[in-house]
């Protein structure tokens, strides 16, 4: 899966956030998301979709090991974090993020669901493994 981000679609409903904090952590809370919607006031409608592109400078950075491949996509051992920040400041997309009620970055896992969910398919898949749900629209 290569997930890619179209800006110009985006509305900034954040139907993205809610579905990727409801996938990996079973929780309706938009800080967990490991995406962002970046809103450019004052422009009106103007977003922009912050989202990993899985370069894997994070894991270079990590100096303990915490942050590791797996299959496409880079993941985080929360238990290994030292929380030095190295990897966040090494992104150059600045698609990761420290979460303080985990005590770890929060990443992209290439889950698949903000494909799935967004209305406006301002984040597709370019393989076409994940396709966008159509009904889900809100």
């Amino acid at each position: 899966m290569r997930l890619s981000k179209r800006d110009e679609l985006c509305s900034g409903c954040k139907s993205c956030i809610l579905v990727c904090s409801m996938e990996n952590f079973l929780k309706a809370d938009p800080t967990l998301a490991a995406l962002r919607i970046k809103a450019h006031f004052p422009v009106p409608g103007k977003y922009e979709v912050v989202l990993c592109d899985q370069c894997g400078e994070c894991e270079k950075a990590c100096p303990t090991g915490a942050i590791y491949a797996d299959g496409e996509a880079y993941r985080v051992k929360p238990e290994e974090c030292i929380a030095c920040m190295a990897c966040i400041e090494a992104c150059p997309k600045g698609a990761i993020w420290f979460n303080q009620a985990l005590g770890a970055p929060v990443k992209c896992v290439l889950c698949g669901e903000c494909v799935r969910y967004c209305p406006r398919q301002a984040i597709v898949d370019e393989t076409g493994e994940v396709k966008w749900g159509g009904e889900q629209a809100c």
